[in-house]
């Protein structure tokens, strides 16, 4: 089979152009290491040049940003839902609540331990922190705020080690989408991942900084830190008379003298 060909194939079994020119990189991978590493004839640059080629077939191979937030009332659903399952051996109520006050990943909020909380500075080392250029040595320690201290203080009362929350990651995902399913009427398009819009949005809100926000969420740039923002004008608004109007003000001796033709010039 010839690359144009899987391609055909791929788009036939409605894969779109963001998923298949990930299987090209994943291939181009597989050729790069089999030529340099154990010396194989073969075309590595053949994956790069099919992959090139999707943008001429129309594929868009882009991910899209996605803004999606949970609103208060499906929070509330879902929350209800689970505390009145007996059978519900997740505490999902409180996961999401912890995802919402700490910006975590599921999988990062399962590999949490105890032996890795500050009790005294109520901070919490977040190892291996996701980080697309830099795959080792991601460790972190990051505040637990006030929100999310109220949850972990009570769980570390009589715990010395282990992990703060000792479920999987596929389980809790697994118990988010059928709570989505099952609540009335159905929650539709929402995953896990969406509580770390809202949560690193109300940061934001609430009127943390951008090197505040990055360090609670763990991105290393504005431009990727900015897609999980959904900041209107009337949070703005809030968030500087939350401040207080004084801190805005200049006194008459710092205020700027601004020739009003300036603007003209």
């Amino acid at each position: 089979m010839v690359l144009r060909d899987f391609i055909d194939r791929r788009q036939e079994d409605g894969a779109g152009g963001v998923t298949i020119a990930g299987d090209l990189s994943f291939l181009s991978a597989v050729l790069k290491w089999g030529k340099h590493a154990s010396h194989l004839d073969l075309p590595e640059r053949l994956a790069l040049e099919a992959r090139a080629s999707l943008m001429h077939r129309g594929l868009d191979i882009r991910s899209k940003e996605r803004s999606r937030e949970p609103t208060d009332d499906e929070l509330a659903r879902l929350y209800q839902l689970w505390s009145s399952n007996p059978r519900q051996k997740v505490p999902m109520g409180m996961l999401c609540q912890f995802a919402l006050a700490t910006v975590r990943r599921q999988a990062e909020i399962c590999r949490l331990e105890i032996d890795d909380i500050d009790r005294q500075a109520k901070t919490i080392i977040i190892r291996g922190r996701k980080d697309p250029k830099n795959k080792q040595g991601n460790n972190q320690t990051v505040p637990l705020l006030a929100a999310a201290w109220a949850i972990v203080e009570p769980l570390i009362q009589d715990r010395d080690s282990g992990y703060l929350f000792p479920y999987q990651a596929d389980s809790v995902s697994a118990a988010f989408t059928r709570g989505c399913q099952n609540v009335k009427p159905p929650i539709v398009d929402l995953h896990f991942h969406d509580l770390r819009h809202r949560a690193t949005a109300s940061f934001f809100r609430m009127g943390l900084d951008i090197p505040r926000v990055a360090l609670l969420t763990g991105h290393k740039t504005w431009a990727r830190l900015r897609r999980y923002t959904k900041i209107t004008a009337s949070d703005v608004h809030g968030s500087i008379k939350t401040r207080g109007q004084n801190e805005y003000r200049q006194s008459p001796k710092t205020r700027l003298c601004i020739d009003p033709h300036e603007s003209h010039r």
